[in-house]
């Protein structure tokens, strides 16, 4: 969602901000803004769209000054307009925010009733209000501050800045993350360390409730209690924080070309051993009998393929929820309950806040994540992180098949640490992977050209049956996002349930069947979609080609896999489809309107 920056520096912050926004985008945004203090004057700038709209405005109307904040936004409150932009500004206070403010009504009644006006329809607006407010009652900026984040409910990240104080700035934390970097008589704020990677290697994370005060040369951080809390400072790796193409076009081409490289990455940090040993000792199945994921979007969907794994290999109870769902039903949670939370960022609102309603409840909190020093990772038990590095590209790729690689190794633990036989050769079929998923990548020009068909459709149906069912909707939700084409996924059995009623010959159909044990069933569906005129797309393999291929409108060949590695491996057409068919519509690949990639609040 939204991204902050902010800098207490040595050197024209102008700059450094627009660049540190950059890293940035990946978080999705659709207008942008700055404000600076220069010798005690507080300045901004801000623009709708792009950041190359920022850009040509401070070409026009610099901004001058050493300490700055910055913000690309992600409407939430109010349309994406310039009056809506942060940085939001009352008087002598500017502030950036991501999050929602969930009692700002509250807030702005009290404020109007004070006799103080609002220019924008953000909740954002009242934050920058109220502490200006104070600060005209006599506080100082700094009290004036901790008082507004007091008044405060709801989820949110803030920086402050202030007209006459060069050498402070104000950040808070509750529910959205935010980092502190130290440099040689600098600081910085950021949402995420990547902002900060080209400053500082030297970064402290801001806990839950956390209030911070910083200088140049000092930092004050007072916990949820306003107790001076030390936060431990920690060093990142530069390189794993490195934003660039790689010499791709866009972010998600370099992220789909990088996945055999990801998923060995993952294979060399878990399997070592032909068992799956080197998984962490304490993730322990045998105290627990049943096992609870809750993710969003494609992790989601990751989950939905491992509840296939762990039932049949493990042959283990799973349920597999919905973030935004799960602690609303309030469901019951036995103590012999294993949670899983699955995210790529680490810091998705609802899987996060899903994880907070099973602390205490269940026997143990396994977070999955791609980002180690994120909040579910820092809140559970067991944390295994996805070594996919960074992904930049809205839609998830590498830390999708990385997720699923990491999932069918834990059900091989489980079903090793709960005595069922482990599947013949599987262990070793594992590392067979990256070569197989490189194999896959050889297919892009063929599937670019399917998808020059798929880019003039209004409606395409995705269909898979057992474990490919959950790739359907992957696969479906992929072009989506991308495309802006509506998709939908079915497991096979139940296109004569209903969705047999849109198949006509303007209806291509995607289907996802590898020579398994379920092949002949979902190829007697794939021929009910043929005899009434549909266009059918075949993605298996070549047993399959030669059985099925007759009558289909194109046949994408895979290599032939064990059944269980199968959605890894079909993963990467359903990416590829996706991509394709965005280059052919010319839609934003990278960044498709409406989303973001960590999506932190709810």
């Amino acid at each position: 969602m939204c991204g902050i920056v902010g800098v207490l520096g040595n050197h024209e912050v102008a700059p450094i901000l627009v660049e540190a926004l950059k890293r940035l985008e990946y978080r999705g945004y659709d207008s942008a803004g700055i404000a600076t203090v220069n010798s005690g004057t507080l300045s901004r700038r801000r623009a709708v769209g792009k950041l190359v709209n920022l850009s040509d405005l401070l070409v026009h109307e610099p901004l001058a000054g050493k300490s700055g904040i910055g913000h690309t936004r992600w409407a939430t409150h109010g349309a994406p307009t310039v009056t809506n932009a942060h940085p939001h500004r009352a008087g002598c206070v500017a502030v950036v925010h991501n999050g929602i403010i969930e009692n700002f009504k509250d807030l702005r009644a009290e404020l109007g009733a004070a006799g103080i006006d609002f220019e924008t329809d953000t909740d954002t607006e009242t934050v920058a209000l109220l502490c200006e407010h104070y600060i005209r009652e006599g506080l100082s900026p700094t009290e004036a501050a901790q008082k507004t984040v007091g008044r405060l409910h709801g989820a949110f990240a803030l920086a402050f800045l202030f007209e006459g104080e060069d050498d402070l700035m104000i950040a808070a934390r509750k529910g959205s993350p935010l980092a502190i970097g130290h440099g040689d008589s600098e600081m910085f704020v950021g949402s995420d360390a990547l902002a900060l990677a080209p400053f500082t290697d030297q970064i402290t994370y801001l806990e839950e409730g956390d209030f911070a005060i910083l200088t140049r040369n000092s930092l004050q951080i007072f916990d949820s209690k306003g107790n001076l809390a030390n936060r431990e400072k920690r060093k990142i790796a530069l390189e794993a924080a490195r934003v660039d193409k790689g010499g791709h076009k866009h972010f998600m081409a370099k992220e789909i070309a990088e996945q055999p490289v990801a998923i060995d990455r993952a294979l060399r940090a878990y399997l070592g051993s032909e068992d799956g040993r080197q998984l962490p000792e304490d993730l322990d199945f045998t105290t627990v009998d049943r096992l609870t994921m809750v993710a969003c979007g494609t992790g989601y969907y990751a989950c939905l393929v491992a509840k296939y794994w762990f039932e049949q290999i493990a042959k283990m109870p799973v349920e597999v929820d919905v973030a935004s769902e799960f602690r609303y039903r309030e469901p019951p949670v036995s103590p012999n309950t294993m949670g899983l939370f699955v995210s790529q960022s680490g810091e998705t609102a609802d899987t996060l806040a899903a994880l907070r309603y099973m602390e205490g409840k269940a026997a143990q909190i396994v977070g999955l994540v791609n980002v180690q020093e994120s909040s579910i990772a820092r809140e559970s038990d067991v944390v295994l992180p996805l070594h996919a590095g960074p992904e930049i590209s809205v839609a998830s790729t590498k830390a999708f098949t990385c997720q699923l690689v990491i999932l069918l190794m834990m059900a091989l633990k489980a079903a090793q640490q709960r005595g069922h036989p482990l599947p013949d050769g599987l262990p070793e079929d594992l590392r067979a992977l990256p070569g197989l998923i490189h194999q896959c990548l050889s297919l892009d020009a063929q599937i670019k050209d399917a998808a020059r068909d798929l880019a003039k459709a209004q409606d395409i149906i995705f269909l898979g049956r057992g474990v490919l069912y959950p790739l359907a909707l992957e696969g479906a939700l992929k072009l989506k996002e991308l495309s802006y084409i509506h998709a939908e996924g079915y497991a096979s059995g139940e296109l004569k349930h209903g969705p047999i009623a849109l198949i006509d010959e303007k209806v291509p159909v995607v289907v996802m069947a590898p020579r398994d044990a379920l092949f002949e069933k979902t190829v007697s569906n794939m021929q009910e979609v043929m005899a009434r005129g549909g266009k059918v797309i075949l993605v298996t393999d070549a047993e399959g080609a030669r059985v099925a291929g007759d009558g289909t409108h194109e046949i994408i060949t895979m290599p032939q896999v064990p059944d269980a590695l199968a959605p890894i491996l079909y993963a990467v057409p359903a990416q590829q489809i996706a991509y394709y068919t965005a280059i052919a519509k010319g839609t934003d690949v990278d960044q498709p309107r409406n989303l973001a990639k960590s999506v932190t609040v709810e």
